[in-house]
């Protein structure tokens, strides 16, 4: 992918493997290029690598809030369809071998919030 077609403020519109009419030959290293493939983002072009972490911080609140419906009884696991409840176990099963990734928004186990053993239900 080494021509790019660019918007006039600069932010790359297309990547190509061969010359287009209009293209420029860029590097792969190219900030603006890393920015339109996902990676890091120049300053000024917006925030893609940006979105992508809150996009999966906000995986991590609705895990979060399905444990605490199931914890009140609202739903059940059961209740999920099965392709759902299999990312939620595998899921579930990453972050209780990690605890430090873990977001916890109302503490630990010891100020009477009781987490989800999805196992025993």
């Amino acid at each position: 992918m080494p021509y790019a077609l660019r918007h006039p403020d600069g932010r790359i519109l297309s990547l190509h493997r061969s010359p287009e009419a209009g293209a420029d030959f860029v590097s792969g290293e190219d900030p603006a290029v890393q920015a339109f493939l996902g990676g890091s983002t120049p300053s000024g072009f917006g925030g893609a690598g940006e979105f992508n972490k809150l996009d999966a911080d906000f995986v991590r609140v609705i895990e979060d809030l399905i444990d605490v419906l199931i914890a009140r009884q609202v739903i059940r696991i059961t209740d999920l369809p099965a392709q759902a409840q299999e990312k939620l176990f595998a899921r579930k099963s990453f972050r209780d071998r990690r605890p430090a990734q873990a977001l916890r928004l109302y503490g630990g186990d010891d100020d009477g919030i009781v987490s989800t053993d999805f196992a025993a239900l």
